[in-house]
Formats: structure tokens, C-alpha cells, sequence
């Protein structure tokens, strides 16, 4: 295992997926277009939902971007991490949706490891990661994540306290 890749993910992980709950926050309903354009699939749910926003994708993809270069990553690394993450949350949202699970509503694992896996599928083949890695990192992301959540309630960054 290679310590010094497994937190580099991790922040950028961290960047991708923190950096949405931020812009929120700070933007209020300024720019939060759903990604969905609001339409229903043909369960006559929601196709991803109102928490999903362009908003949302493009902070997603700055903060990784700009942040992969201050911890010693490339650019282009940052923004793999960053879209495939927001892919993996969209991915989470539409599975969500059609177990019929309001937005934002928890679901363990489910809300952790798509936007924490894919993104490291997507850089193993540009990045000297192992299998191992992959894991570690995942698990570290899902962990983090579960114990984070209810300070970022506390911070007023989540609605909810998970």
C-alpha cells in the first residue's frame, strides 16, 4: 500500500464531494439548476432529483482540479476525480430515486462508494494504484463520510445530521 497516494484520493475525494455542499451554502438557490432538468423516468420518479445540481458538478470539478496541484496530484487528475465522483453520486441518485428514496435520504454505501470506487477505477490505469488501494480508500471515504456527517450538520453544510 502506498500511504502517500491513498491520502492524496482521499483529499481529492474529499474536495470533489465536500466542494457541492459548500457552493450550496454559500450560493443559496443562486445557480442550483438540477442536472435533471426536473423531468420524471418512466416509473414517474424523479430522474435524479432537485439535490442534484449543474451547480453542484461544476464546483465539484473546480475544487478538484484546483486542489489535486496543492497537494502534489496534476491538474487533469483532479478533474478525472472530480467528474467521475459526480458521476458515481448521479449514478447513486438514480438508483435512490428508483427504490423510490426521497433526495437526500441515507442510504449507506450506497451514497459513499459509487463516488468514492469509480473515481479510483477511472485513474488506476493513469495512477501506480493497487487493488488494495483502491479498497483502503474506499472504505477510508465511506468511514470518513459516515463520521463527518453530523459535523458538517453541525457546521450547517448538510440538512441532516447524516
Amino acid at each position: 500500500m502506498q500511504p502517500m497516494l491513498i491520502l492524496q484520493l482521499t483529499v481529492l475525494l474529499a474536495l470533489a464531494n465536500g466542494a457541492p455542499l459548500v457552493a450550496a451554502k454559500l450560493l443559496g438557490p443562486h445557480l442550483a439548476f438540477p442536472l435533471d432538468g426536473g423531468i420524471a423516468f418512466v416509473d414517474g420518479h424523479p430522474l435524479l432529483g432537485i439535490a442534484k445540481t449543474v451547480r453542484g458538478v461544476v464546483a465539484a470539478l473546480m475544487a478538484a482540479t484546483a486542489g489535486a496541484p496543492l497537494i502534489g496530484m496534476p491538474a487533469r487528475v483532479g478533474a478525472l476525480v472530480g467528474a467521475s465522483a459526480m458521476a458515481g453520486d448521479v449514478l447513486s441518485s438514480f438508483v435512490k430515486r428508483r427504490l423510490g428514496l426521497p433526495p437526500s435520504s441515507r442510504a449507506t454505501g450506497l451514497d459513499q462508494i459509487p463516488e468514492s470506487f469509480l473515481p479510483l477505477l477511472v485513474c488506476w490505469p493513469i495512477l501506480p494504484l493497487t487493488l488494495w488501494d483502491i479498497l483502503a480508500v474506499t472504505a477510508i471515504f465511506l468511514l470518513g463520510e459516515i463520521m463527518l456527517s453530523r459535523a458538517l450538520y453541525r457546521m450547517h453544510l448538510r440538512d441532516r445530521p447524516y
